[in-house]
């Protein structure tokens, strides 16, 4: 045991000088700690890890030796857990409960499009009507359908509308996403939509508000720049959605440049470069400032001001928050004489993201932006390292271009493959081609039409900035139109990125040979998803749909109807098909035979009109799933609603002679954003 000791406090005095890389990825777990838990944890719970956490500081401060950092590592894991406890209940708000019809007042604070390709809005101060007691929602979000589709709000117009509106939807299945949980979090307390023309209650107050400017520079955009290529160009310069199209979208997404729309790591860091190189050569073209001003401070607040100034126009969504930490600190950085671009920088930029929005770790965007710019970070260091390239200097742009397309796409290939079930197969070509335009054509653009609007001379600029996006929703649309652009992926079990993640990351952070073992978790977490296994059943939580897992693939009950549902049911399948596909795969059309037989138990779907008399028999072992309640007396079990307001959505596995069940509500356990007693 001495040895063992010894040879631990000699590895970990060994990370002197790296630990530090280490404190987000601690304080990480103790938040993945207080998502991952069933229960939510009371105030005792809460004051007594912190009161724990006094002594471990005292003796990460007493102790000199390589053990104090064990100490460290458990307090950054307790604050995590506490600072998420904090954070969900500093969000709390509150949401509808039941189905609600009819009038819904607010004030317009966002607008986009839903996935239909409906405007879309969302509304703060929400006035309703006949709730009882109970306290309208802080925000809801409205979809325009019919008649209200010719409506076109402004940022902060009140409006007033008669609506359907419902709860957040919980997992179509357990352990899928908790579409309730990420509401929760944006004080999102209700979802619907309206077909009636919503009616104007008060125009936005007078005067310059952040909002005017972002819809006015968005709407003088669209007037230089029509079609796709305005809406593209209002969208990553105000962030402003509302007029791009559901198909480009599509082609971005299927070819990997959809991160070229939402205004994060890339659109900041493009063009805080941009600023940066352009008051820097501006000032070192001064010979007495060249000579006696430290130019490079000078230029890199400038940037930072172009920074901040950028965050507030495009509407300051999450990932542009995080997009905006990650340059701050390297510009701060660059400030005070530190290497802008260090795995130190990145780190101090993580704790910053997860302490002001814990629930970040969730998202696809933190895993995404921090995997990739960890592994840029760590790739070029590596190179640094070396004497130097063996190729031509004009030929290192190129290179650097192409290790970081092949680096970035690399390290978040299975991130994208778990968060969106897919990944694009010509990303890399459509990246290589469409990347350099946004930074040498796109960006410079941009900023030179926004230091030119005051005089009114943009058009120029905002010319030269369609023709570079015009030729990258070409390359989308190319890319996406061949065959085997997207590869759908199987969901994987909950459990494997946290395990890929830490693998990597210890390959990364971790000093010396011993950085190796990291292979070992990469390896179990790809053997995980490999091995995963998809229910056999799967049932929604309104019992309206079901899937049988068959050897054609996942059949559903139904051509449509409950169509989100069977969408992400087929996409964690690693399925391609769509809802008619998956219908149409059923054994046996006729309606009074079961829908499918599994190992001898036979699934019986009874939906809609359809009426159960005694003359419908079944077996013990078999499952009855209907959309209204059953009058009957049956031996097979029976789930209908009431049923699955007390489950939520199931899964079944069959497992010989039995079946074992899986519920939303067993898997999620009771949480904060849970549905309360009466609506389950």
């Amino acid at each position: 045991m001495l040895r063992i000791a010894l040879f631990l406090e000699r590895t970990l005095r060994g990370q002197s000088g790296h630990l530090f890389h280490w404190c987000p990825v601690f304080l990480a777990l103790g938040i993945g700690l207080y998502f991952s838990i069933r229960f939510e944890p009371d105030q005792a719970l809460v004051l007594g890890l912190l009161a724990l956490a006094i002594p471990l500081l005292i003796w990460a401060a007493l102790d000199r030796s390589g053990f104090m950092a064990i100490p460290i590592a458990l307090t950054l894991v307790i604050a995590g857990f506490a600072l998420a406890t904090w954070r969900a209940h500093e969000v709390a708000a509150p949401r509808l409960d039941l189905p609600y019809n009819g009038l819904v007042a607010g004030r317009v604070i966002e607008i986009d499009r839903s996935s239909s390709d409906a405007l879309r809005v969302t509304l703060d101060q929400v006035a309703m009507w006949d709730l009882g007691a109970r306290a309208p929602p802080e925000r809801v979000r409205l979809s325009l359908h019919g008649k209200a589709k010719g409506f076109r709000p402004l940022p902060l117009q009140r409006i007033e509308m008669r609506a359907r509106l419902a709860p957040p939807s919980g997992p179509v299945e357990p352990g899928g996403f908790d579409f309730q949980r990420h509401a929760w979090f944006q004080s999102l307390g209700a979802l619907g939509y309206t077909r009636a023309p919503p009616r104007e209650i008060a125009l936005p107050p007078d005067g310059v508000s952040v909002a005017s400017v972002r819809f006015a520079l968005s709407e003088g955009i669209r007037k230089h720049l029509s079609g796709d290529v305005g809406a593209v160009a209002a969208a990553i310069t105000t962030g402003d959605r509302s007029h791009l199209r559901q198909g480009t979208t599509e082609h971005l997404r299927t070819t990997n440049l959809a991160h070229l729309l939402a205004i994060s790591g890339l659109h900041m860091g493009l063009l805080v470069g941009v600023v940066f190189a352009g008051l820097r050569s501006a000032m070192a073209l001064w010979p007495y400032v060249a000579l006696h001003v430290q130019v490079k401070k000078y230029a890199a607040g400038g940037a930072l001001l172009a920074a901040v100034a950028y965050l507030a126009l495009s509407g300051a969504s999450i990932a542009t928050e995080r997009a905006f930490v990650m340059v701050a600190v390297a510009l701060v950085a660059v400030m005070l004489d530190r290497r802008a671009i260090s795995m130190r920088s990145v780190a101090i930029a993580a704790l910053i993201v997860l302490v002001l929005r814990p629930e970040s770790l969730l998202s696809p965007g933190f895993h995404m932006s921090f995997t990739a710019t960890t592994a840029l970070v760590w790739v070029f260091g590596l190179l640094r390292s070396q004497a130097g390239w063996p190729v031509p200097g004009w030929l290192k742009p190129v290179l650097a271009l192409c290790i970081t397309s092949f680096v970035a796409g690399a390290a978040t290939t299975p991130f994208a493959g778990a968060h969106f079930n897919g990944y694009a197969a010509h990303g890399l070509p459509a990246n290589l081609l469409a990347v350099p335009i946004m930074g040498a054509v796109v960006m410079p653009a941009a900023v030179v039409a926004f230091c030119l609007a005051p005089l009114g001379l943009e058009g120029l600029a905002l010319t030269v900035m369609g023709w570079g996006l015009q030729w990258i929703l070409w390359v989308a649309a190319f890319f996406a139109n061949l065959d085997g652009a997207r590869r759908a992926v199987v969901a994987p079990p909950s459990a494997v990125l946290p395990v890929i993640s830490l693998g990597a990351l210890f390959v990364m952070l971790w000093a010396g040979r011993l950085r190796v073992i990291g292979i070992l978790p990469l390896a179990v977490g790809g053997w995980l998803w490999i091995m995963v296994e998809r229910p056999d059943v799967l049932i929604d939580e309104s019992s309206a749909l079901v899937g049988v897992m068959t050897e054609f693939g996942r059949a559903v009950s139904k051509p449509r109807g409950q169509g989100f549902a069977a969408r992400v049911w087929l996409e964690n399948d690693g399925d391609g098909a769509d809802q008619l596909e998956a219908f149409e795969r059923r054994k046996d059309g006729q309606k009074d035979a079961a829908f499918a037989y599994l190992d001898g138990h036979a699934i019986w779907v009874k939906s809609g009109k359809v009426k159960l008399d005694h003359k419908f028999t079944c077996r013990s072992t078999d499952i009855l799933v209907a959309s209204k309640e059953v009058a009957i007396d049956v031996p097979c079990r029976i789930i209908t609603p009431k049923t699955m307001a007390k489950t939520g959505a199931l899964a079944i596995y069959v497992r010989g002679d039995s079946l074992e069940f899986g519920s939303v509500v067993e898997t999620r356990g009771k949480r904060l954003w849970s549905p309360p007693a009466h609506a389950q």
